[in-house]
């Protein structure tokens, strides 16, 4: 799950007066605390009750957004009931707020919250320490702000209580179905239909003043046969206004006839006399089952409108608006719905558009993406499962999981500026790379939640690990926001995660590559396992978590090994040489790049050797073994040489120089400066050789040629422009 910004009001919202004026005065209202002589310790809690469909989320993001300037500390908004139905549990509502949090900009003045001043800490936006309570993290991370907090379709009490702002400053606004025992000092707004003339309103909105004036007692006859149930009267005044010629008196009628049950019948519950299974067949007690949250059914009047409005919907649009529901994160957009239905993406946005006259969606006015309204979900999943068959439901899953592997290719080729995106289908090309980012930004939750969504699923494996390569790759083309820790070349990989420096992106990536993992495990891939686990490793060390990522690289060793995968093996040797070099264990660090070099011996691998006995003649010269560094310093100049980098073996050279020269040997020193010259003038490069230069005054001034270095020194500023730096 993720954290958002408050999402838009509704396009028309009408009455309620009297609940929003009770929800004011209980920000305000001493507390219970208060009134017992205490000063509160947390933020004050307004709970709005409502069944499915009365507008209690409409009314909850209206009052936040009317207040939300007194909390200038972030105003968030998090569906605390999945998709599914299940009730999300309080450690993943609170890790979405500490990423949301970790990745906004502290006010001036504030302290920022965890995961900013030290990213990558115990539950922050790298990824959590295994022992860190992300509930408890939160706590700390809300003291003393002014945080505003809409949670919506609160199941439980428990989802609740752990994420309480540990500041009085504070605002919680949650709705839910029924009042929720355990949260002390909470009144709830309860929330039952519209009175008539709201509701004749909202009718009037839609199908005009004309028709209700024209018959009012018919028009009052038709809000009252739907208790004045918010949501059934948008699709009721949808469903007329599709038909003009329709009396209200006859919509009535036919409304009141329409049967108050489920489209699809629900499973029958197994009869009482029916025999038990497992220990209490055989005498003893049945197990305990985990505490099911059941949600209410849909109120009869919503039932009667859905039925009424789905009843118009030609095959083909009913089809596609059921498959809506297997949408990501509940975001529908062309694309999504045409991979759905295998349409076309033009007719899936009329089709869309029609869905959203309709009331049956609903879209958002800032980024214009659909998505199915929350008391209708569980009729339309229950309409899916009941009608369409299972092979049929995956077959739409895998070409909405394709689709959207091709969308985020096309987005990584324009970020990167690659060219080539000619190619493309234009339906799947971006503009520019603004637009590809937008794009990615804009889409990144409902991206997460296809992931997750495609590993929990275990039917689509080869299209989950191909969505998370392409979805890894995407967010590393982002702009960089300059460089940050990790860009310095970890082995295999110079630079990694350099394309995207912000803790939400570093969050997704930790993520991305547990659910890699996860995969990798369960279809038994070796290689693919210890790749993971060599991310998530990198991903710690980036973070500055240095202890931990040895452990984790040690882990990641172990699955190379075991896979006889001996590139992945260097590269582990070489990334825990790293860990222990960053820690100022410079023996084990070279202990370690020993190991590494051995193996990259063994492989041929010139490149990797070259740098390898570079890193090894740093830690040595830092150690203070001059001659061993010596060695390592001339060994890795001679396998630049051999491989044709002359520029490396001149940098190599003027490090051995330096070496020489803090062992005692100037005139060495000289020598071995001359020799990088030489190569430097081969290769051309002006601040190269400006670089050498320096190096060579350097060592003629310890000689006592003071003319001969001052020399070196002009001929040095010579080759460089103004403000340009030697390239060393």
């Amino acid at each position: 799950m993720a954290a958002r910004e408050l999402p838009e009001t509704a396009a028309y919202f009408v009455g309620r007066e009297r609940e929003l004026a009770q929800l004011r005065a209980d920000i305000v209202r001493p507390g219970l605390a208060v009134a017992g002589g205490k000063q509160p310790d947390r933020g004050r809690v307004l709970l709005v009750v409502g069944r499915p469909g009365t507008g209690r989320t409409e009314l909850a993001v209206k009052l936040a957004r009317e207040v939300a300037a007194a909390y200038p500390d972030g105003q968030y908004f998090l569906r605390l009931t999945d998709t599914d139905g299940a009730p999300v549990p309080a450690e993943d509502t609170a890790r979405a707020l500490l990423r949301a949090l970790a990745a906004r900009r502290p006010a001036a003045g504030r302290p920022a919250v965890p995961g900013q001043a030290a990213p990558g800490r115990a539950g922050t936006a790298s990824g959590p320490e295994p022992a860190a309570d992300p509930v408890a993290v939160l706590r700390s991370a809300t003291t003393g702000r002014r945080l505003l907090l809409v949670l919506d379709d609160v199941a439980r009490a428990d989802q609740l209580s752990g994420l309480l702002p540990e500041s009085p400053g504070s605002l919680v606004v949650a709705t839910a179905d029924g009042p929720l025992s355990g949260i002390p000092d909470v009144r709830p707004c309860t929330l039952g239909g519209l009175d008539t003339p709201a509701a004749l309103a909202l009718l009037a909105h839609t199908i005009g003043d004309t028709r209700v004036t024209n018959d009012p007692r018919a028009a009052e006859t038709l809000v009252q046969e739907l208790t004045g149930h918010p949501t059934a009267l948008r699709l009721a005044a949808a469903w007329l206004a599709a038909q003009p010629r329709m009396p209200l008196s006859e919509a009535a009628v036919q409304l009141r006839a329409t049967p108050d049950t489920p489209l699809v019948p629900a499973a029958p519950a197994p009869p009482a006399s029916a025999p038990a299974t497992g220990d209490a067949a055989d005498g003893g007690a049945a197990p305990e089952q985990p505490a099911a949250v059941r949600r209410p059914a849909a109120p009869a009047e919503l039932l009667r409108a859905f039925r009424a409005a789905y009843g118009t919907l030609p095959p083909a649009v009913a089809r596609l608006l059921r498959s809506l529901v297997l949408a990501p994160a509940g975001s529908i957009d062309a694309h999504v719905a045409s991979a759905l239905a295998g349409c076309a993406v033009d007719a899936a946005d009329r089709a869309l558009a029609g869905l959203a006259d309709s009331a049956l969606l609903v879209r958002g006015a800032a980024d214009g993406l659909y998505r199915v309204p929350g008391c209708l979900e569980p009729l339309l999943r229950a309409l899916l499962a009941g009608t369409d068959r299972p092979q049929d439901i995956t077959l739409a899953r895998a070409r909405m999981l394709e689709r959207t592997v091709r969308l985020l290719e096309s987005c990584r080729v324009a970020l990167a500026r690659e060219g080539g995106t000619d190619a493309l289908p234009g339906t799947v090309r971006f503009a520019s790379p603004a637009a590809a980012a937008d794009w990615l930004l804009a889409r990144r939750p409902a991206l997460m939640a296809a992931a997750r969504a495609a590993v929990a699923d275990g039917e689509l494996d080869t299209l989950a690990r191909r969505l998370i390569a392409a979805l890894v790759r995407a967010l590393l083309a982002l702009p960089a926001g300059g460089p940050g820790p990790g860009a310095t070349g970890r082995p295999g990989r110079p630079g990694a995660g350099a394309g995207l420096r912000r803790p939400l992106a570093r969050a997704d990536r930790y993520e991305l590559h547990t659910l890699a993992l996860t995969v990798a495990e369960r279809r038994h891939l070796p290689r693919e396992k210890a790749a993971a686990l060599i991310n998530l490793a990198d991903l710690d060390a980036e973070a500055g978590r240095t202890d931990h990522a040895v452990t984790a690289y040690r882990k990641a060793l172990e699955a190379a090994r075991a896979a006889d995968d001996t590139g992945a093996e260097g590269r582990v040797l070489e990334a825990i040489g790293g860990c222990y070099l960053e820690l100022g264990d410079l023996s084990r660090a070279g202990d370690w790049f020993g190991r590494a070099l051995a193996l990259r011996q063994g492989r041929g691998e010139l490149v990797d050797q070259a740098r390898l006995h570079a890193r090894i003649g740093a830690v040595l010269t830092y150690l203070g073994s001059h001659t061993q560094a010596l060695r390592e310093w001339r060994a890795a100049a001679g396998t630049h040489r051999r491989l044709g980098d002359l520029a490396s073996q001149a940098r190599a050279l003027v490090e051995a120089a330096r070496v020489q020269e803090y062992a005692g040997l100037p005139e060495d020193a000289l020598r071995t400066c001359r020799d990088a010259l030489y190569y430097a003038r081969q290769v051309g490069e002006r601040r190269l050789e400006a670089a050498v230069l320096l190096r060579l005054a350097d060592a003629l001034q310890h000689l006592g040629d003071t003319g001969g270095a001052d020399l070196q020194r002009a001929a040095s500023r010579r080759l460089l422009r103004a403000g340009e730096l030697p390239a060393f």
